[in-house]
């Protein structure tokens, strides 16, 4: 549990404020996910030295990522480079990159939206490239379930687009028991009232990944995401999820 779902319990806040991607997948006993405003930028960026793209990287190069996510996708694109942890706020990891312990990082696009510093990536990674993380570049506010004030104050900035393929996206990330060192990824987006969902599980090692997508109606949105468990289950992905040793350590 966060330290701000811990507030919100003992009564010392009434609205907590998350990045969802932060925000575990099993909602906290006694606590709801009020709202989630309309979402920001929802790709992953490349910052890399010499404004490059990952394509025009060296063969050897070294990619910063914290992230099990990141890494088994980047291993995938491009076999032949390194990817090492890398560990800090944005400004310690593009610093790190100009000082040439890291030919380049993998960051989310959100997160260098709201410093105003999009500008700095070198390449935006498309959906195909790198599946987001459940929830990225969305906002979450969270209130005790049973205060009726504070969840409908939050309520009144809520995007029901969001909410919804949000939902679908950590229904996913949920039925598959996904943490931090699971490559697991999920975007939903709905157009005309369909839910289009995406998933993709992988071995961290990058030499296999699992994609499907499904699509269906805004109010089956949890049972979409449970059901696509069930398809990238039949398609093996309960033997990727076991952890595996990195490879790499952080130069």
């Amino acid at each position: 549990m966060v330290e701000l779902e811990k507030a919100l319990l003992r009564n010392g806040i009434d609205i907590a404020v998350h990045s969802l991607k932060d925000l575990p997948s099993r909602q906290a006993e006694g606590l709801a996910i009020a709202a989630v405003p309309p979402r920001g930028e929802v790709h992953d960026a490349l910052f890399a030295r010499d404004g490059r793209k990952l394509a025009d990287l060296p063969e050897g190069a070294v990619v910063g990522t914290g992230s099990p996510r990141r890494a088994a996708q980047v291993r995938a694109l491009r076999p032949d480079i390194t990817v090492a942890d890398i560990r800090g706020n944005v400004d310690t990891r593009l610093a790190k990159v100009e000082r040439g312990e890291y030919d380049g990082t993998v960051l989310a696009a959100a997160g260098l939206a709201r410093l105003d510093i999009l500008e700095m990536a070198t390449e935006v990674l498309s959906l195909e490239a790198m599946l987001p993380a459940a929830g990225q570049g969305a906002l979450a506010l969270e209130a005790r379930a049973d205060d009726a004030e504070a969840v409908a104050l939050a309520r009144s900035i809520d995007d029901p687009e969001t909410h919804t393929a949000t939902d679908a996206e950590r229904a996913f990330e949920r039925r598959l028991g996904g943490g931090c060192q699971a490559a697991i990824a999920a975007y939903g987006a709905v157009k005309d009232g369909v839910l289009r969902l995406r998933g993709l599980v992988a071995e961290v090692e990058g030499r296999r990944i699992l994609r499907d997508e499904i699509e269906g109606p805004v109010a089956e949105a949890e049972s979409l995401g449970v059901r696509l468990v069930e398809r990238v289950i039949e398609m093996g992905a309960a033997a990727l999820l076991a952890p595996a040793p990195s490879r790499e350590t952080a130069p």
